[in-house]
């Protein structure tokens, strides 16, 4: 399975919400789905959309459809939503490894208050991914999850902010391994 890019990632949730807004039971629902998609619509740098796309539509993860009027639909194939469904940011999980590396994953930062609803946002999905707060821009976690911390670092494009280290010792590791039961 090809390796698929924060960038991609996000094109490919902004695909599905539109696939949502097709399906949604009530008007609440589907204006709760499009002021969602509409802010991240606004947020993304079109070069790097449309270089998503590309690199999407190569790894056959989303097709096109061109119609007689000139438009185009993209459209996601079944390996996308596939793809999709293992990046719904809100379902994301940390897979927990049948043994423990003994290596503790730090994820600091430091947003600034004009960006708050970014960084409650990261806490909150933090929090979600199993994570401990350390301190109020400080968690740990004990097994690998970077790639859901890349994901939700690119998502909320909070990348100057956001630092992820590899420890191998915390003074408080005892209480640490008592709270995620290792």
């Amino acid at each position: 399975m090809a390796r698929v890019g924060a960038a991609q990632r996000k094109a490919l949730l902004l695909l599905e919400a539109g696939v949502a807004l097709a399906f949604a039971g009530s008007p609440r629902t589907s204006f709760r789905i499009m002021r969602h998609v509409a802010r991240e619509w606004r947020a993304i740098d079109r070069a790097v959309l449309r270089s998503a796309i590309q690199r999407l539509y190569q790894s056959k993860l989303i097709d096109t459809r061109d119609h007689p009027d000139g438009t185009t639909t993209i459209i996601l194939t079944e390996e996308g939503k596939q793809r999709c469904l293992t990046y719904r940011i809100d379902e994301m999980s940390v897979q927990r490894p049948k043994s423990w590396d003994r290596k503790w994953r730090l994820i600091l930062f430091d947003i600034p208050e004009k960006r708050r609803a970014i960084r409650d946002a990261l806490r909150h999905h933090l929090r979600r991914l199993g994570c401990h707060e350390l301190q109020r821009s400080v968690f740990v976690h004990p097994f690998d999850c970077r790639d859901e911390v890349e994901f939700l670092i690119e998502f909320y494009q909070a990348r100057p902010f956001v630092r992820f280290a590899i420890a191998d010792d915390i003074d408080n590791a005892l209480h640490l391994k008592q709270k995620f039961k290792i």
